[in-house]
């Protein structure tokens, strides 16, 4: 058997050692002459198979220490720096604690080894609707804060995709942290994935809810689907249904159905077909709920 191996296409590298360098290399605002890289687990596979356009340079953040942390605080939440690791966010007891959706997210990104290198904002930049990040951050009330030469700007998650593999980023913007809101009494959140092998495999659906429960009623309730869309989504019409509700069985049931209508996913994939992604919606969603109902 003969196998083909691509050789990378050629692109200069540069490594900067300041934040400052790379955004004056953005202020270019030149389409494709810059591409950015944290891990680079999905952006040098893209570039050895031809599947995006070849960058003039290409720009390893690597070397930027100040956008390698977390930081959590009960009265203002939580920040992830943009070079934060997989592993460190799965890590994480303060996630653990109190985004518990997001540390369960973050374990189901591939291997250990693509963990230790590839990052949660480049799981989101890639934009792909199956991101194992993107659900929960939907779910937590996740904002992403990018970063330009003439200053910053916040951008809800449900706001930050505009198509499959394409972002709301500028050819002159980098996103410089992830940022979640502080955690509420009675508060929980979970993810669940359904894939034939569990996290070495795409998700063929992501569900993550949030939920503040109080005196047997959701006060407030966020739900973020992956793989349903063309884009991660969120379901407002489910949400609303439970908002105020009593939790019962009917109600949980009630809004996994609605969850599932909400859901557009593709007719014709090879790894699941759409009707059996709006069952599995509803099927996720619910156990989700149930859950969290205790």
């Amino acid at each position: 058997m003969v196998v083909f191996y691509r050789r990378m296409p050629r692109f200069e590298y540069l490594k900067p050692q300041r934040f400052e360098d790379v955004l004056e290399l953005l202020a270019d605002g030149t389409p494709n002459r810059y591409r950015v890289f944290a891990g680079g687990t999905d952006l040098m596979d893209q570039l050895k198979q031809r599947k995006i356009d070849v960058p003039e340079t290409v720009i390893d953040l690597k070397g930027l220490a100040e956008l390698d942390f977390i930081d959590f605080d009960k009265s203002s939440g939580l920040r992830i720096g943009a070079l934060t690791t997989v592993t460190d966010v799965a890590n994480s007891p303060e996630i653990d604690q109190h985004y518990s959706a997001l540390a369960q997210g973050a374990r189901e990104i591939a291997s250990i080894q693509i963990q230790n290198r590839a990052t949660i904002t480049g799981n989101i930049c890639n934009a792909v609707s199956s991101a194992d990040s993107a659900p929960p951050l939907l779910a937590l009330g996740a904002e992403v804060v990018c970063a330009t030469g003439k200053g910053e700007r916040s951008i809800k998650i449900e706001d930050f995709f505009t198509g499959p593999g394409e972002t709301v980023l500028q050819p002159d913007e980098l996103v410089k942290e992830i940022k979640l809101p502080p955690p509420t009494k009675g508060s929980n959140s979970v993810y669940l994935k359904l894939a034939p092998r569990g996290r070495m495999d795409l998700a063929w659906i992501g569900v993550a809810v949030w939920a503040e429960i109080s005196a047997g009623k959701f006060t407030e309730v966020r739900i973020g689907l992956g793989a349903a869309a063309p884009t991660p989504i969120r379901t407002p019409k489910a949400e609303a249904a439970l908002r105020g509700a009593e939790v019962s069985q009917k109600n949980i049931e009630a809004a996994a159905a609605l969850a599932s209508g909400e859901a557009k996913p593709r007719e014709n994939s090879f790894r699941a077909g759409g009707e059996y992604r709006h069952m599995m919606v509803e099927v996720l969603v619910k156990r989700a709920l149930t859950q969290l109902a205790g």
